[in-house]
């Protein structure tokens, strides 16, 4: 496994981002892989290896890059306060220049594959990865949004709207007890699909809380499983 740590030009300055690809083979299909909001951390980097190595090329950026350097951060009072704050940092307009970024570096990338692109988010960054099936219809073909945060929120460049753009099939992990995502917005989320004849999976989670994905105080193994099993069939289903 080719695991580097690199620094990408975005309009709002220098990225820091974790590459993974499989060692042999390729080129491998390219996989966006967005933080949740307690960062990237070893847990998460796990994760994105995992993934990579079922064969594909998969990105990892420091989506705070626009508020600090990148560190992990830790569950200090200072830095659970500062965490606050740059969540504020990424929206689902501003994300656009990072995907871009991403995707300029891959195509230069001979380990990388120039086809169909997938995209994994978690927490703030499941409405994200809507966002980016929104906005790149082109290459964007497969989304998750893993306990996704924030879906149905104020302002045009909210997840649920414009979606007769996307060209993504999309899967959804929801937990029935989120204040981050209400049962109303699911609601208004999958009318919003409907409605613009997105092709969409739902799994709906009584028992796990948001955070189940990653291991963690928060991780349920069942529902974190299950979002594995989501995330490759879509993949092998949309992105080869």
């Amino acid at each position: 496994m080719e695991q580097r740590r690199v620094e990408l030009t975005t309009p709002d300055g220098e990225m820091t981002t974790f590459v993974f690809h499989p060692t042999h083979g390729g080129p491998h299909p390219v996989v966006l892989y967005l933080m949740d909001a307690p960062s990237i951390r070893p847990a998460l980097m796990d994760m994105a290896s995992r993934l990579a190595t079922a064969g594909y090329y998969v990105l990892l950026p420091f989506l705070f890059y626009r508020g600090m350097e990148y560190r992990e951060l830790g569950t200090s009072d200072e830095d659970m306060h500062k965490r606050q704050e740059l969540m504020g940092t990424v929206t689902p307009t501003n994300i656009l220049g990072d995907a871009e970024a991403l995707l300029a570096f891959a195509d230069a990338d001979p380990a990388a594959s120039d086809g169909p692109v997938g995209a994994v988010g978690f927490c703030m960054s499941g409405g994200l990865v809507v966002s980016i099936a929104r906005a790149m219809p082109e290459r964007v073909q497969a989304g998750a949004s893993i306990h996704g945060a924030w879906l149905v929120r104020d302002g045009d460049d909210s997840p649920h709207l414009g979606l007769d753009a996307v060209e993504a099939e999309l899967h959804f992990a929801w937990c029935a007890d989120d204040p981050t995502a209400p049962v109303e917005d699911r609601e208004v989320m999958e009318q919003a699909l409907r409605d613009a004849g997105v092709t969409y999976t739902l799994d709906w989670h009584d028992d796990a809380v948001h955070g189940f994905a990653p291991p963690g105080p928060r991780y349920h193994r069942e529902a974190s499983e299950l979002h594995w099993e989501r995330v490759h069939s879509l993949l092998r289903r949309r992105v080869g």
